[in-house]
Order: structure tokens, then sequence, then C-alpha cells
């Protein structure tokens, strides 16, 4: 891509809003209290989302502190770049929104800096 990619982030629980184009879900497990049609999404990118020992671990993690989140990071990049079938089908879907049009990445967690939707924008830019 030799473009740099623009790719919004939002948290799932928040209106669906015009700009929004695409919207997928990026995580492992549905979030609670949000409809299926609410959600007015064009996929669940499941397997784009951190393996449960990750976000386990990540999560047990008590202040979330920096270090935390670099080895976060570092791990969940580790797991996108071993990329498995599943993986790259479902990049091959969320490349081509890209290239359509506005994408936003959806995620459940209460932290707007310190998400798996965040770290995955990040590792798309980044490839």
């Amino acid at each position: 891509m030799g473009t740099p990619l623009t790719i919004a982030v939002k948290r799932i629980h928040a209106p669906v809003g015009p700009g929004d184009g695409a919207r997928f879900l990026v995580d492992r497990l549905w979030p609670r209290g949000v409809s299926k049609d609410k959600a007015a999404l064009a996929a669940w990118l499941k397997p784009l989302s951190p393996s449960d020992a990750l976000r386990k671990r990540y999560h047990g993690e008590t202040a979330a502190s920096d270090a935390a989140w670099d080895a976060f990071r570092l791990d969940y990049f580790a797991e996108l770049d071993a990329s498995g079938e599943a993986m790259r089908a479902a990049l091959f879907v969320l490349d081509a929104a890209v290239a359509a049009g506005p994408v936003t990445l959806l995620y459940a967690a209460k932290s707007v800096e310190r998400n798996n939707a965040v770290a995955l924008r990040d590792w798309l830019r980044q490839r």
C-alpha cells in the first residue's frame, strides 16, 4: 500500500456515525449490551483479534502500565505477523474495504488509547 491508511477506531458502544464507512468488530468476544442490528457491522473479523491467552494476560495487568501495553503490542504484532489462513482471509476483507472507502475498527474495551483496535491500526499502518 503506497498511501497512508486512514482507518478510524471507535468503541462499539458509541452511536453509528455517518462517516464510519464499513464497520468491523475486531474483538474475540461479542460485546455485552450490543445487538447485532445496532452494531451495523460489515463483518466481525474475529481472526484479527488477539488470542485468548494474550487478551487475558493483558487484561489481567492491574494498572495496564506502559510496560504492559508495550508488551501487549509486541506480542499482538507477532501474532498478526504469523498470520494463518483465517487471518489472511480477514485481512483480505479489510484491505478490500479500505480500498473502497472509509473503515472503522470497533472494540469494546473501556480504554480509548490502549485497546486491540488501536494496536491493529498501528500494525496495519506499519506493514
